[in-house]
Formats: C-alpha cells, sequence, structure tokens
C-alpha cells in the first residue's frame, strides 16, 4: 500500500516543517508499516544543528517513527471499522530503548520500519527502527495513546 504526502495529510495533523513522513510504501495494517521522509538541507533545523556539520537530530527521527505509527494504528482502525479517526489525535506515552547508531545527514532517505508489539484498546506499544541505505541508523519502542482532540 502506498500512500503519498497528501493522504498522509488527512490522517496526521502534523504539517510541515514538522511533518516528518513523506511516503508509505508499505503496510499491513494491524501489524506494521514502512514509510520514509527524505532528509535535504532545507530542513530548517540544519539552521542551528550544526552550522558547517548537518546532522539531523535524533529527537526528529524518533517523531518521524512516531508519526509513521501514528499512520499504522489510524488505518489499521480504519480498516477495523472502528470509530472515526479524523476526530483522534496520537499521543505519546513513552519511549524506550531509544539508541541512536549513525549520524543521518542531508542527501539521506530515512526508512522507518515499525512492527506493533502489543495493541489493546486505544494503546498501541511499537518496535520502530530507522535506516539509512539499509544500515539502521536509530531504534526506539514507542507507546502512544489513541484520544479525543
Amino acid at each position: 500500500m502506498i500512500i503519498d504526502v497528501v493522504e498522509i495529510q488527512e490522517i496526521l495533523p502534523h504539517r510541515p516543517p514538522f511533518l516528518l513522513v513523506d511516503r508509505v510504501i508499505g503496510l499491513e495494517a494491524g501489524a506494521s508499516i514502512e514509510a520514509y521522509k527524505n532528509v535535504t538541507i532545507q530542513e530548517p533545523v540544519f539552521g542551528g544543528h550544526f552550522p558547517g556539520h548537518p546532522i539531523y537530530p535524533g529527537v526528529m527521527i524518533i517523531e518521524g517513527m512516531a508519526q509513521a505509527g501514528g499512520i499504522l494504528a489510524f488505518k489499521s482502525m480504519d480498516e477495523e471499522g472502528q470509530e472515526d479517526t479524523k476526530e483522534k489525535v496520537v499521543y505519546f506515552m513513552s519511549i524506550d530503548k531509544a539508541k541512536f547508531r549513525a549520524p543521518v545527514r542531508p542527501g539521506d532517505r530515512l526508512v522507518y520500519k515499525l512492527g506493533v508489539i502489543k495493541h489493546r484498546g486505544s494503546i498501541w506499544v511499537l518496535d520502530g527502527k530507522a535506516y539509512v541505505d539499509d544500515k539502521l541508523v536509530a531504534e526506539a519502542e514507542l507507546k502512544a495513546m489513541i484520544v479525543d482532540k
């Protein structure tokens, strides 16, 4: 299942420059998602992180994973015929086991791969990994809750 940035903006409330998913390239409802972000020198964060040596911040990588996880949760709920997701939003509950293994730089394609560890009611626990050129650059376990806006 391919979801482009126009449809992503129908699913998530985030907007540039804080929309951190450009495209979904695979999604299995209730199980997993694969998405990516093209990291460019145009990212506002590179003005200060770091001048002359641009590195994409780890917190932005984690947020991108979380946004991909939100897409997975909302599309899964839609497929299951659950309540209207247009009136819902995803809140972080915890970020555990976060590790950053290699820097991400302008020109990289940051690929997010997330799998469902547990889903019960409005709570989702996801195993998130981020790759550049098939090299693991970051990982974390994310817990989120779907709530009313």
